[in-house]
């Protein structure tokens, strides 16, 4: 490099220090962190718990207490907690996202501690237009009481203060309500918050003179008998959910740090719905609302338990997805699964009445699961030709399980294939089909099957060839108004007497039948494209039931026209019969074959037919 073009080197820029606009804060904690205001208390109660549980991984015999006191316009909480100095208060207080848990010698308790110090007490702006804390230092015995107060604008001041402010050591914060904000310090709605975010706190909680703290945790209480603790625990699910449970499950998973229950709901609910829950961390409420708790199969119970391994989200309103949320989540799902298996094998009973109810969220789970389908097999409840029967029921009385993938296919065949001793499983619901073919896997040597128009077809009777060629005339009249709907007519004999004809297609007989009703409205480049995918499966058909009175007067018609007109009649009926949806087509056709139906019999009566 040219000695003459070098340049001296620059000084390093010196550093500054980020500028906090306190308002702007309070603002984005108020309407985008945190769901509510009522936070603020719940920070409070952290704070205070996390200063007790710092002092006692000191000194193990300390007291342990928090007290609330309220009265619409100002709220103090007092707690015996590990307390601050001077220093502390400029390095915690002062420095946002600081926490006081970080302070030598703690580190190994960390674990125990829900917040941090300077973020809670922001978020008492929420409500608070001033906060004062006046604390005292356990670990420095000899350090006087110090002050700190902060205003909304930002500003705050520091002092020391005599021996008597403060005796013991400890912390006592002090609210000013913010203007509109004095309902959140009332005593009933402090009363409230408190118990609802700290029923379960570990030390001695109170708010003026009534506790808070509510312990042991209901499912952790002693009963005389099981079915006192299952009387006691749907009491507690009635207050805490609004709902009598069909049964509740123990959620006690040590090696997840979970205690807790989970409670089965009476009715049934979509697999859509997403279940909410109930997750108390180290004895504090983090949220009402957690949805990723369970598997997604485990839509029919709500829960609520107290854990120590979950992280919660910078709100400390939810659950941080992570690894540890999915290992507990896993070993939830495994506590229901274990629950629904003993009920199988120990109270046939109660599993029968949560299968009434819940048996959508069962198929769900064994789809996945062959275990669970093995053991639910006895108990699960199908739509058959036999009547509602469990899968391991039905193939005990049919060598060949059929099934349908639609419920309108299931409707189709039912009555017909009953009469023939066709044993047809109802497919069509949610996770049905799926199951049915599953069968083989948790059955050895069951034949499955889906059910197609040429299985029922071939399982009915055949007609004698002479009668049939005599009726050739008739045949052909029909097939003919039936043609442009793509349907073929046949005749079989069959029971029931009182089906007259039965309309019978396939998904590959619908698949195909659309693309030619969209060739017929394409133009000629795209309905040459249409053509070219043309298929070679059969169409639908309707079957005529040779051994119906009424398909033997229709028969012995001469009318072409009457014949068409009653085969229309007959088609109609038979889609009604299957519950299929009707196409424009089918319904023009429906009015039409009324319409000429009616004229005919008029005309008849005029003496002209």
């Amino acid at each position: 490099m040219d000695s003459q073009t070098s340049q001296p080197p620059q000084a390093s820029p010196s550093p500054h220090t980020f500028q906090v606009d306190l308002r702007g804060l309070v603002d984005l904690l108020s309407h985008h962190l945190y769901s509510s205001p009522k936070v603020y208390l719940r920070e409070l109660l952290q704070n205070a718990v996390d200063a007790i549980t710092a002092r006692r991984a000191e000194q193990p015999g300390a007291p342990a207490r928090v007290r609330l006191h309220a009265d619409g316009r100002t709220l103090r909480v007092d707690d015996t907690g590990v307390g601050l100095t001077e220093s502390d208060v400029h390095g915690l207080l002062a420095t946002i996202g600081r926490s006081s848990k970080r302070a030598d010698g703690l580190q190994e308790a960390r674990s125990d501690f829900l917040g941090q110090f300077g973020i809670g007490l922001l978020a008492c702006f929420v409500v608070a237009e001033r906060i004062r804390v006046v604390s005292r230092s356990a670990r420095t015995p000899g350090a006087p009481p110090v002050e700190w107060t902060a205003r909304d604008d930002g500003s705050y001041t520091v002092r020391t203060l005599p021996e008597s402010a403060r005796p013991e050591p400890g912390t006592t914060v002090h609210l000013v309500a913010r203007a509109g904000a004095g309902e959140w310090l009332t005593p009933e709605r402090v009363r409230t918050l408190a118990r609802d975010f700290g029923s379960l706190l570990p030390y001695d909680v109170r708010v003026g003179d009534e506790p808070v703290t509510d312990l042991p945790a209901p499912w952790d209480r002693p009963h005389p008998s099981p079915a006192a603790r299952r009387v006691a625990l749907a009491r507690h699910c009635q207050g805490l959910f609004g709902f009598t449970p069909l049964d509740s499950i123990d959620l006690n998973v040590p090696l997840a740090g979970v205690r807790g229950v989970a409670y089965v709901l009476p009715t049934a609910v979509s697999p859509a719905q997403r279940a909410t829950h109930r997750v108390h961390l180290k004895g504090m409420l983090l949220t009402e609302r957690a949805e990723q708790l369970l598997p997604d199969w485990a839509f029919f119970v709500r829960c609520v338990l107290d854990t120590d391994s979950l992280r919660p989200t910078a709100s400390r309103e939810s659950l941080y997805e992570d690894e540890t949320l999915a290992a507990v989540r896993e070993a939830l799902g495994e506590r229901i699964r274990s629950w629904l298996t003993g009920l199988a094998a120990n109270d046939p009973e109660r599993l029968a009445a949560f299968l009434s109810v819940h048996h959508l969220g069962v198929k769900s789970l064994a789809r996945h699961d062959t275990e669970m389908l093995r053991t639910m097999l006895p108990w699960l409840p199908f739509e058959t030709t036999d009547g509602r029967l469990s899968l391991e029921e039905f193939a005990q009385r049919h060598p060949v399980v059929h099934f349908t993938r639609a419920v309108e296919e299931y409707r189709q065949v039912a009555p017909i294939a009953s009469a023939q001793g066709i044993g047809v499983v109802n497919g069509g619901y949610t996770y049905d089909s799926d199951l049915v073919e599953a069968l083989p896997s948790v059955r050895p040597g069951t034949v499955v099957a889906e059910l197609d128009a040429d299985t029922v077809t071939a399982h009915l009777d055949a007609v004698d060839p002479a009668e049939e060629l005599a009726l050739s005339g008739f045949l052909a009249a029909a097939r003919a108004r039936l043609d442009p709907l793509g349907c073929d007519v046949v005749l079989r004999a069959f029971h029931p007497l009182s089906v007259p004809a039965l309309h019978l297609d396939d998904r590959a007989a619908r698949h195909e039948q659309a693309r030619a009703e969209a060739e017929e409205q394409a133009d000629d480049l795209w309905a040459g494209i249409l053509g070219s995918l043309r298929g070679s499966a059969p169409r639908a058909r309707l079957v005529l039931n040779h051994l119906s009175p009424l398909i033997r007067r229709i028969g012995a018609l001469k009318d072409a026209e009457l014949i068409g007109t009653a085969t229309e009649s007959l088609y109609g009926q038979a889609l009604l019969m299957a519950q299929r949806p009707l196409r424009p087509a089918d319904s023009a056709l429906l009015n039409r074959a009324f319409i000429g139906l009616l004229e005919w019999a008029t005309h008849g009566e005029d003496g002209h037919r």
